[in-house]
């Protein structure tokens, strides 16, 4: 590929990730004016959500086939398409004070992103391979960029007691106009020949990555990262509400916080990806997750925990895209093990969250997060798993310089 065509789709790659950003944040800030529309209980609120997971199940388990079939383009196109008709169908759901449509909207939002960002995500790391720089961690912070304007929107919104409804349909309109103009700079064909091999060699390709030690500890280092990520987008407002006696307007601001540390952190991450180890990056992103956890969950100073949550934002930032840089140079078949890690981090991101509903109803969200807590501390210990890309990567582009490679 030219520069240029590298360069516009790459740009295209960044709105396809803010666009998701700005969707899930829109009506993640006003959950608690959703669930008080709704007028269900916490644990029903999880039972909304399961809508969400049922979606995602569906559309992560389809996507690496799809992908294989028919290439990233498609794939993501369909699945922005489902994320901008879901925003109406929660819109119309709260408008009504149904929760069933409300369910049903999220159910078909999972479905776009479980499908849509596995295919991003595949076609991110064949960026990242083209012009041997990191370009996954800034594609992942062009979503947490969504999540802080959409939670900024979201905030102003609630402030303003207008109405959820046309919120979200407004959210929906400005995102089908932006997905109308990325669409266009991604390739078609990428990832549709690592699915269709000769003879032979497609069958075996799946068990030998499944049986790759590396890539399944790989793999949960995402599922523990981007748990703690999802937890925080589906719960932070309702926690510091309900946990830390918060009104709905300040609980926004904390969600807004939280997306504006993993905003920073992923924006960064190239920075410290150049100077250090992966491992090194991976640990301390744990370690930092944990930190701002522990202070949510134990602190009763609502100022202390909300200020944790900046450490909650910065640890979580950096999980899930540096796995997937390491997942795709871990060994041959780079579509099969980006969609492996890929599909184990969005099925903890999406899926996992709504559980905590239901611990939530009988625990309280505080004590719930606990579980969160324990798969971050894990992470801090397979972190050696994501290898040392950061010296590699020093020197591909050192060799790029003295080729003349790409300039993106």
């Amino acid at each position: 590929m030219t520069d240029r065509a590298v360069r516009r789709r790459r740009r295209a790659l960044y709105l396809f990730f803010f666009l998701n950003g700005i969707a899930m944040s829109s009506w993640i800030t006003r959950t608690p004016d959703v669930r008080d529309r709704l007028g269900v209980s916490t644990g029903e609120m999880g039972l909304v959500l399961f809508g969400l997971s049922v979606g995602s199940m569906a559309g992560i388990l389809c996507s690496g086939r799809f992908v294989s079939r028919f290439g990233t383009r498609p794939v993501t196109a369909l699945g922005t398409l489902f994320v901008v008709a879901s925003v109406v169908v929660v819109g119309g759901g709260t408008a009504l004070a149904s929760a069933p449509l409300v369910a049903a909207g999220l159910c078909l939002f999972g479905l776009g992103v479980g499908a849509g960002e596995v295919a991003i995500n595949v076609d991110g790391a064949d960026v990242e391979r083209i012009t041997g720089r990191p370009v996954l961690p800034t594609l992942h912070g062009c979503f947490s960029l969504g999540t802080v304007i959409g939670g900024l929107a979201g905030m102003a919104a609630t402030a303003a007691a207008f109405p959820a409804h046309w919120h979200l349909l407004a959210v929906a309109a400005v995102t089908a106009a932006v997905f109308g103009y990325a669409i266009g700079g991604v390739p078609a064909g990428i990832g549709v020949r690592a699915a269709a091999p000769a003879s032979g060699s497609a069958r075996p390709a799946g068990p030998r990555v499944w049986k790759d030690r590396r890539l399944l500890m790989i793999g949960a280092i995402v599922l523990a990262m981007a748990l703690a990520e999802g937890a925080a987008n589906d719960w932070l407002p309702l926690l510091m509400v309900d946990g830390h006696g918060l009104d709905a307007a300040a609980g926004s601001l904390v969600f807004v916080g939280f997306a504006a540390a993993m905003t920073l952190g992923r924006f960064g991450g190239s920075f410290f990806l150049s100077r250090y180890s992966r491992a090194a990056v991976v640990r301390a992103s744990a370690v930092s997750g944990a930190v701002g956890l522990c202070l949510v969950i134990f602190s009763d100073n609502a100022v202390v925990a909300a200020a944790a949550v900046l450490f909650w934002g910065l640890g979580a930032s950096l999980g899930f895209p540096v796995a997937l840089s390491a997942a795709g140079d871990s060994g041959p078949d780079e579509t099969a093990r980006v969609g492996l890690v890929a599909t184990i981090g969005y099925i903890a991101f999406l899926v996992g969250p709504p559980t905590l509903g239901f611990l939530g109803d009988h625990y309280g969200l505080r004590p719930a997060m606990v579980v969160v807590l324990a798969f971050v501390t894990a992470a801090v210990f397979v972190a050696p798993a994501a290898g040392t890309r950061g010296s590699r990567h020093r020197e591909a582009e050192a060799g790029a310089g003295a080729s003349g490679g790409l300039a993106v």
